[in-house]
C-alpha cells in the first residue's frame, strides 16, 4: 500500500468517525516567532487542547506535513526524517481512551491491514510522588482489543528504558508500562518539568516488530518497544490530556479531557510493506531509483548519500511550493542548507551536473494530493530550486579551486621546510595525529574564512569538502575561524565609528544579557536533562551565547524543546538578578554555588543569584556583568546541540 492511499484512507475512517477534516497547516508559521517549521500535528492545534473552543467542532482529523530540522545529522539512517507527515486526530472534550485505541487498532488492521501479532503497545506505569496511578485503564482496553484479535496479551511491567534494555521481551508480551520519560506527555517533558497550569497526562505509544533479528543487541541490549534499536518501530501515540498541574505543583484531573492522537505517514506505510527502512516507500523510493539512474551508482552500497538527497529535496521542494526562497536569514537559510547539502552528496556520488530538475518532478507527483492551501506556489518551486542549484555548483566551482591553490600551497611550503630542515643536517619530522594522519598538507581557520569571505564558499561547505576530499584541517579550525570573523566584525565596527557618529553602537548590553541566559540555560539543563550536568565552557558574543556541559549522549528533541521552554518561563517571570560577595568555602559550601576551577578563585567570590534567594533558580560563582532582572532578555531560542569533544556537549542559542 502506497503512501497517498494510506493518507486517504486515514481521512476517510476519521469522518466516518464523526471527524471534521480540517485542512493542514503551513510549515512556515505566520506571526509565530518561537519556531522555525511546524514541526509536530498537534502544534497548529495546540489553543484548542488547552481550551480555546475549536470552530469546527470537538472531533478534528487531518495530515500534517512537518520538519525538524533538529534530526538534520541523523539522516542517513533508515527512519530519520527531515520532513514527515502526520496523521493527526483529535477529541475536544468529547471521547477518550475505549474510542480512541479501538479506532487506532481498528484502523492498522483492517484498513492498512497490518498484522495484529506484529504490533506492541506501552502506557504508563505511574507515578508515587505524585500520586498519579498506573494507567490501568488504557491496558486493559488494549488487553481486550487483542483478545479479539485472536491474541492474549500478556503485560509486562518495564519502568525505565535501561530496565528493559537488560530485561527484553517475553513470550506473549504485547503491552509494556514504562515511566515518565517514556509515557508522560507535558509540553515542559516529564513530569517533574511540568509547567503549573498546564494539561499534560499518560500516554500510549504503539510500534511495530520488524522482527528480531533487526536488534543489533551488542550495541542496544536487548529488544523492547522503548530500545533505541531497529526491531521496534513507534507507528503512533495516543496522548490522553487527563490532568493539570495545580500552582502548588500537585495534579488534578480535568474536567474536560482531551485526545491527541499522531502517526508517522511515512513509519505506517513502512510497516505496511514490512520494511524497517522508511526509504523504500512511495514517497521515497521513487527518488531514490531516479538518484541511482542519474549516478549510475546502487542504493545498497550508497544509502547514506542518496537517503539525505531525498530526504533534503523533498523537503526543500515542500518549502519552496509553499512560497519560501532561499537566502542567509532564518528559514530561508534552512531551505538554502538543504539544497547545499544534497547537491555535496550528490558530488560524493558522482553526480557532477544539475540534477534537481530531474527530481522536483518526482516530488511534486507525490505530493500531487495535498491542498493548494499550503502548496501555493507549485510551478515556481521547481525554477527557484534550479537557480539555487546553478548559484550554488559555480560558487562550489570557485570556491574549490581556490581550496585546491590553498592546499598546494600549504603542500609546497611543507616540502620545502623538510628540504631545508635536511639540507642543514637536521630532522624534520611531519607534524602526526593520534590517528596517524600527517597533519602537515592542513588547511587552517584562517583560510576557511578568506574562502568565505573573498569567494563566497560558506564555512560548512569548506569542512563538508575537506572531509569529502580527505584534506586536512588544523586542530583548531573553528576557533580560528571564529576569531578571524571576530576581528573582520571589529574592523568594521571601527571603521564605521567616524561615518556613523549619531548611530547607537553595542556597549555590551547584548553580551550582558547572554552572560545572564547562559546561566539560566545551564539551570535548565541541570533541572530537566539531568542534575550531575556541570558546566565546561562558554563563549559570549554580542550574537548569541554558547554552553559547553557534560553529558555523554545527543538531547532528544523533547529535552531540547523543554530547556528552551524552561529559560522562557523564568524570563517571563522577571525574577531578579542579585549579586553579593562570599568566602570561597561559604559561597561552595552552605549556599551550594556552581563553579568551575575553586582553586583558581581567590579567597573572596562574587555569587549571583537568580530568583527568590532561599530556593533560587540559578547561583554561581561569576565576575559578571548580568541584568537586574530577567523580563529584559527578550525571548530565548536555542538554535543548536551538538558534540563539543568526548562526553562534552555543546549549546548555541540567540535572544530574539
Amino acid at each position: 500500500m502506497n503512501a497517498s492511499e494510506i493518507r486517504q484512507k486515514f481521512l476517510k475512517f476519521q469522518e466516518k468517525r464523526g471527524h471534521k477534516v480540517i485542512p493542514p497547516a503551513p510549515l512556515v508559521l505566520e506571526n509565530d516567532p518561537t519556531t522555525l517549521f511546524t514541526g509536530s500535528g498537534m502544534q497548529p492545534l495546540l489553543p484548542y487542547l488547552l481550551g480555546q473552543p475549536h470552530p469546527e467542532g470537538k472531533r478534528l482529523t487531518d495530515s500534517q506535513p512537518s520538519m525538524r530540522l533538529q534530526d538534520i545529522e541523523d539522516v542517513g539512517d533508515p527512519r530519520h526524517t527531515t520532513v514527515f507527515e502526520m496523521l493527526g486526530n483529535w477529541s475536544l472534550g468529547d471521547y477518550f481512551k475505549e474510542e480512541q485505541i479501538r479506532g487506532f487498532f481498528e484502523f492498522l488492521t483492517k484498513e492498512v491491514g497490518l498484522n495484529p501479532e506484529k504490533i506492541f503497545v506501552t502506557c504508563f506505569i505511574g507515578n508515587e510522588k505524585y500520586g498519579i496511578p498506573k494507567d490501568e485503564e488504557a491496558a486493559k482496553i488494549w488487553q481486550k482489543v487483542f483478545k479479539e484479535a485472536g491474541i492474549d496479551a500478556k503485560i509486562a511491567e518495564i519502568g525505565s528504558a535501561a530496565t528493559g534494555d537488560k530485561r527484553g521481551v517475553k513470550p506473549g508480551e504485547h503491552i509494556f508500562f514504562y515511566d515518565d520519560h517514556e509515557n508522560w506527555w507535558s509540553r515542559g517533558g516529564g513530569i517533574d518539568t511540568t509547567p503549573i497550569g498546564d494539561p499534560c497526562g499518560p500516554d500510549s505509544e504503539v510500534f511495530y516488530d520488524f522482527g528480531e533479528d533487526k536488534q543489533d543487541i551488542e550495541r542496544y541490549g536487548k529488544s523492547h518497544p522503548a530500545s533505541d534499536g531497529a526491531r521496534f518501530m513507534e507507528i503512533g501515540n495516543q496522548v490522553f490530556m487527563q490532568y493539570k498541574r495545580n500552582e502548588d505543583g500537585t495534579f488534578s484531573e480535568l474536567e474536560k479531557k482531551n485526545v491527541d492522537f499522531g502517526g508517522g505517514l511515512e513509519r505506517i506505510t513502512a510497516a505496511s510493506i514490512d520494511s524497517f527502512d522508511v526509504f523504500k516507500i512511495s514517497l521515497l523510493k521513487p527518488i531514490i531509483d531516479k538518484i541511482e539512474e542519474i549516478s549510475g551508482k546502487n542504493y545498497d552500497n550508497n544509502t547514506d548519500e542518496m537517503r539525505i538527497i531525498a530526504d533534503h529535496l523533498r523537503g526543500a521542494y515542500l518549502l519552496s511550493a509553499q512560497g519560501l526562497k532561499p537566502s542567509n536569514k532564518q528559514q530561508g537559510y534552512a531551505l538554502r542548507r538543504l539544497i547545499r547539502r544534497a547537491i555535496l552528496k550528490a558530488l560524493d556520488l558522482g553526480i557532477a551536473q544539475d540534477f534537481i530538475p530531474e527530481i522536483i518532478p518526482i516530488i511534486a507527483e507525490n505530493y500531487k494530493d495535498l491542498p493548494d492551501s499550503i502548496l501555493t506556489t507549485r510551478e515556481d518551486a521547481v525554477a527557484v530550486l534550479e537557480r539555487e542549484e546553478r548559484a550554488f555548483r559555480q560558487t562550489l566551482n570557485k570556491g574549490l579551486k581556490e581550496m585546491e591553490k590553498m592546499t598546494k600551497a600549504s603542500q609546497t611550503s611543507d616540502a620545502q621546510s623538510h628540504s631545508s630542515g635536511h639540507t642543514q643536517g637536521r630532522s624534520a619530522k611531519p607534524m602526526v595525529q593520534s590517528n596517524g594522519l600527517n597533519t602537515a598538507g592542513a588547511l587552517t581557520g584562517y583560510d576557511l574564512f578568506k574562502l568565505q569571505d573573498t569567494f563566497g564558499f560558506p564555512f560548512e561547505v569548506s569542512v563538508e569538502e575537506a572531509y569529502r576530499q580527505n584534506i586536512q584541517l588544523s586542530e583548531n579550525y573553528k576557533e580560528e575561524f571564529d576569531k578571524a570573523l571576530a576581528e573582520q566584525r571589529e574592523r568594521s565596527k571601527t571603521a564605521s565609528k567616524g561615518m556613523f557618529k549619531g548611530g547607537l553602537e553595542d556597549h555590551g548590553e547584548m553580551s550582558t544579557k547572554y552572560h545572564t541566559a547562559t546561566h539560566l540555560t545551564f539551570a535548565a539543563l541541570k533541572k530537566i536533562v539531568d542534575k550531575d550536568i556541570h558546566q565546561k565552557g562558554s563563549n559570549i558574543t554580542p550574537e548569541r551565547m554558547r554552553l559547553d556541559f557534560n553529558l555523554d549522549r545527543k538531547l532528544t528533541p523533547e529535552e531540547k524543546q523543554a530547556v528552551e521552554d524552561q529559560v522562557n518561563e523564568w524570563i517571563k517571570a522577571d525574577l531578579p538578578v542579585v549579586f553579593d560577595t562570599y568566602d570561597k568555602e561559604y559561597a561552595r559550601d552552605e549556599l551550594k554555588a556552581e563553579g568551575m576551577f575553586w582553586e583558581k578563585y581567590d579567597d573572596q567570590v562574587k555569587v549571583y543569584t537568580i530568583g527568590d534567594f532561599d530556593k533560587p533558580v540559578s547561583r554561581e560563582i561569576c565576575g559578571g556583568p548580568h541584568v537586574e532582572h530577567t523580563g529584559v532578555l527578550g525571548h530565548f531560542k536555542l538554535k543548536k546541540e551538538e558534540s563539543s569533544s568526548a562526553g562534552v556537549r555543546r549549546i548555541k542559542a540567540i535572544l530574539e
